[in-house]
């Protein structure tokens, strides 16, 4: 099975997620390759329409793989070779982009959807699944707090709050989970922003706690990867976070309420050892390994 993965690459890089589940389908036997699109909007998009045809016609694809909205609605302005799209959650939950997304849904031979929520909204009525982009589980995630401390020279007894993104991401939505971490003395609100995939690793190890205050998500990434580490989870109820760490110990849904997150925060500071977030993964078919047979199967059924 050749297949082209069509995704943004406007920050010179594609998203890790994307990457690592490109990684997984080769590990499973597939031939991928991507196209990146450097451009913003649906002008943006579609100015590399030239670029995309030629790519096809060169490396030729049994299926193209396009993550995003936009980039689905691209990859669909050929129809030589069938296409999948996954929606990631921008592309349904922002009202000027699910115009196009709706388009792309009636292009594209098949659709896959990150959350419940995104696939409510979009109303698809038929040719589509839901399934989550999944997470490599990996042996660094095993790690214990102490040696992840050391390794990122952090205090040993001093209490870190990992935030869910970078701070400057208005959607993340910052200012509520500072003025939530303010309320706890002594604890350190740390940004998740320009670390390497390791060090993000290590982190969410080292971490009292992973906190997601976001206005809107579709199935966050930041979420799982912090469970396969056994990281307890704080979050606010938003995207697929409910159904995935729901019931998960130390591990919580709270309320917008800033008082209200950081008594969470403070009950998820009681958990003395890993959660078992890494067996919920597994368990959830949200790992890599997982995602790539499902994906090979959705493959296999349109070509």
């Amino acid at each position: 099975m050749r297949v082209l993965i069509v995704a943004s690459y406007n920050k010179h890089r594609f998203a890790p997620f994307i990457t690592e589940q490109a990684d997984a389908l080769r590990r499973a036997g597939c031939e991928v390759e991507f196209f990146g699109v450097e451009g913003k909007g649906i002008a943006g998009y579609l100015k590399a329409l030239p670029s995309l045809r030629k790519k096809i016609q060169d490396y030729g694809p049994d299926v193209v793989h396009a993550h995003y909205g936009l980039s689905g609605l691209l990859a669909n302005m050929q129809r030589k070779v069938p296409v999948v799209t996954t929606y990631h959650g921008s592309d349904i939950n922002v009202k000027r982009v699910l115009p196009f997304s709706k388009l792309c849904m009636i292009l594209s031979r098949f659709n896959i959807f990150v959350s419940q929520k995104t696939l409510d909204i979009a109303g698809p009525k038929s040719r589509f699944c839901l399934l989550p982009c999944g997470v490599d589980i990996t042996e660094l995630q095993m790690i214990d707090k102490s040696e992840a401390r050391a390794s990122l020279g952090f205090e040993q007894d001093r209490r870190y709050v990992l935030f869910a993104g970078a701070f400057d991401n208005a959607v993340k939505n910052s200012p509520l989970a500072k003025e939530a971490v303010s309320l706890l003395p002594g604890v350190e609100l740390l940004e998740l922003n320009g670390f390497s995939r390791d060090q993000v690793t290590l982190l969410m190890c080292a971490a009292d706690a992973l906190l997601l205050t976001s206005f809107s998500e579709g199935s966050p990434q930041v979420v799982k990867e912090a469970m396969a580490c056994g990281c307890p989870i704080v979050s606010v109820d938003v995207g697929d976070v409910a159904d995935t760490v729901g019931g998960l110990p130390y591990s919580y849904i709270t309320t917008r309420d800033s008082r209200d997150i950081a008594k969470h925060i403070h009950l998820a500071f009681g958990s003395h050892s890993k959660t078992p977030g890494r067996d919920r993964i597994i368990a959830l078919g949200m790992d890599n390994v997982s995602v790539a047979k499902q994906l090979i199967y959705i493959y296999s059924s349109i070509v």
